[in-house]
């Protein structure tokens, strides 16, 4: 029995992930960082973007593997795309302590700000209101 994730269930395109970088919510774990998007369908999709700062290939691609683990044994909620970014720690930690992150991961992701909703800008100043012009 095949038990990979299929086609369907993965976030594949530069633009795709580029676009969950960008209007998605962003939570930070122990083990990883997660970012989740409503993506207009019933379908949960997964990409991981394991870099170099994780070490070898071999590393990196253990690192995928246990992210892609963690989805499949915990599809969460429908309808959403979501990044896994592993950390280094990741491939050390007992597999019971990727899962508790993963899950607190997505409770804290519920519990911020509506999924979709746009970032805040950036903070300018300090709220002094607005400069007096400079004298010439």
């Amino acid at each position: 029995m095949n038990q990979g994730l299929s086609s369907k269930e993965r976030v594949r395109r530069r633009p795709e992930f580029e676009r969950i970088y960008t209007s998605g919510g962003r939570v930070h774990g122990r083990f990883m960082t997660l970012f989740a998007m409503p993506n207009g369908t019933t379908r949960l999709r997964l990409g991981v973007a394991a870099t170099r700062k994780i070490g070898s290939a071999v590393d990196r691609n253990r690192a995928k593997r246990l992210a892609r683990e963690l989805f499949r044994q915990h599809k969460i909620a429908d309808g959403f795309d979501i990044v896994i970014v592993p950390r280094r720690e990741m491939l050390d930690a007992p597999f019971s302590s990727l899962e508790s992150d993963y899950i607190a991961l997505f409770e804290r992701r519920a519990r911020a700000r509506p999924a979709g909703e746009p970032r805040p800008g950036p903070r300018r100043g300090r709220g002094r209101g607005p400069r007096p012009a400079a004298r010439v």
